[in-house]
């Protein structure tokens, strides 16, 4: 349940709410805002608990039921917008933020070709795999360890702060070192052991929608991530599995008005992986920034014929250059800016 303090509450007030719900074995999260202060009361038997027992403590406004399975991601936690910021580089605000590069890292000039190439076009982030989860064991898997060091390298030399994939529970702490953004995959979306690591990294986290999973799952995992403390949670909305088979995966573009209704979290989409075909992201890039998304992840590589994963789904940098203009028209209409 939410329960809202008045304007102006005073401290004492907060507190003998949080111990009232201490009391019954609960967990609380705070949502401290500039006019007043939100408490998520939190735990498996919220609804056996009167809603009463804290409508009556001084200093409370009003107490709601949330009936959805996610609590933390809803907006009747937090009406306000969440913005991500990462080394000044604001997602949720008024700028869209592009972040591109190779899906994978391959080698150092790769990369470094990649990352001129984006931030000349006016990407902001760059993208790259270091750690490459796929379904056949005999695919690359990436270059891992050493993958990280190329990307903190390039991430020195072009001032670029870096996103990248991190898989196991155990390599939080080593992605951590390296990334500013650390992604959880769409394999890797309903990874509960991994989301709890991530959410106490509180590291800024991408979380990609799991292929096979509804919306009210989504948010449900972005949970994981707040609960832990986590504010710096992003949505990525990157295609659903569907009977259709003429793209990679169905771009779920509803999704972003739904999240935008329903949650406060920032969303970014990734037509690339939806695509499956580079001929068609520039259409689903633009269609996403028409229909509200905070930014685009984009997979860019000097020479796609070349690339070790994805290379048919992968802009080349003339192919990017192009798409940023369009973009930017776009966003100018709808009242932003790259």
């Amino acid at each position: 349940m939410i329960v809202e303090m008045k304007k102006g509450a005073a401290r004492e007030e907060l507190d003998d709410v949080i111990a009232r719900a201490k009391k019954y074995g609960m967990e609380v999260q705070l949502n401290i805002g500039t006019d007043k202060t939100v408490v998520a009361i939190l735990g498996s038997n919220t609804g056996q608990i009167p809603s009463d027992m804290f409508g009556v403590l001084p200093g409370v406004e009003r107490v709601t039921r949330i009936m959805r399975p996610y609590k933390l991601a809803s907006r009747e936690f937090k009406a306000q917008d969440t913005i991500v910021d990462i080394e000044g580089i604001k997602v949720g605000g008024d700028r869209i933020v592009v972040m591109a590069g190779p899906c994978a890292v391959e080698t150092p000039e790769q990369l470094k070709a990649a990352a001129r190439a984006v931030k000349d076009s006016g990407a902001r982030i760059l993208r790259g795999g270091a750690f490459k989860p796929r379904s056949s064991p005999f695919s690359f898997q990436g270059l891992k360890t050493a993958g990280l060091e190329l990307l903190a390298d390039v991430k020195a030399e072009y001032g670029m702060p870096v996103v990248t994939e991190v898989v196991d529970s155990h390599e939080v702490r080593l992605v951590g070192k390296y990334a500013d953004i650390l992604q959880v995959g769409s394999r890797s979306m309903q990874n509960f052991t991994l989301l709890t690591e991530v959410g106490k990294s509180k590291s800024p986290v991408v979380l990609k929608r799991g292929f096979a999973c509804t919306v009210t799952e989504w948010l449900t995992a972005a949970d994981y991530l707040l609960a832990e403390g986590n504010s710096q949670v992003i949505l990525c909305e990157r295609g659903i599995r569907t009977f259709e088979d003429s793209t990679r995966f169905s771009l779920d573009i509803s999704s972003i008005p739904v999240i935008k209704k329903a949650s406060h979290l920032p969303i970014i989409v990734d037509p690339s992986h939806a695509a499956g075909h580079y001929s068609l992201v520039p259409a689903l890039a633009k269609a996403a920034i028409a229909a509200g998304a905070d930014g685009l992840l984009i997979e860019v590589h000097p020479n796609p014929k070349e690339a070790l994963v994805d290379g048919l789904q992968s802009l080349t940098p003339s192919d990017f250059a192009r798409l940023m203009k369009e973009i930017d028209q776009i966003a100018r209409v709808m009242g932003r800016s790259l």
